[in-house]
């Protein structure tokens, strides 16, 4: 059986900011809209499913993030989830440029979780706390094949 990867969904506290946070990064916004109604009950597995919602995608086309803001059922606060636990654990995107990606991160109060790391002279990466908690990591590739 053919499969293809569609995108990853993230569940958010503030639509308009993250949306704000990831086109800043670079990513464009395809479409928006507000989902409810028996189909959305059925594909997702709660009743009363009514939510905003954003599709994001890289600038090359390769990747898309799915941002929702539920209205209903009311949106569960968890603490961040930390690197090494069980389950969805990050976003990641190359960037040409990891100061800059930084910079603009920080302007929406986004940071590093430790600091910028270099892995064998192949790439310089970060995984900062994002929006709504979400972990982003940023890498820029030191040597392009």
């Amino acid at each position: 059986m053919p499969i293809k990867f569609e995108n990853v969904g993230v569940a958010v506290r503030d639509l308009e900011a993250t949306i704000a946070f990831f086109t800043d990064l670079g990513l464009t916004v395809l479409g928006r809209d507000t989902v409810s109604g028996d189909w959305a009950d059925t594909a997702v597995g709660l009743d009363g499913n009514h939510a905003n919602i954003a599709m994001l995608q890289t600038p090359d086309g390769s990747g898309r993030l799915e941002l929702f803001e539920y209205i209903h059922p009311n949106a569960i606060e968890t603490e961040p989830t930390q690197p090494n636990e069980i389950g969805m654990h990050r976003v990641a995107f190359s960037v040409d440029d990891i100061d800059e990606a930084l910079e603009i991160a920080a302007a929406h109060g986004c940071y590093p979780l430790r600091g910028v790391a270099t892995y064998e002279d192949i790439y310089k990466l970060s995984y900062i706390r994002g929006p709504s908690g979400i972990i982003v990591m940023l890498a820029q590739e030191l040597k392009k094949s």
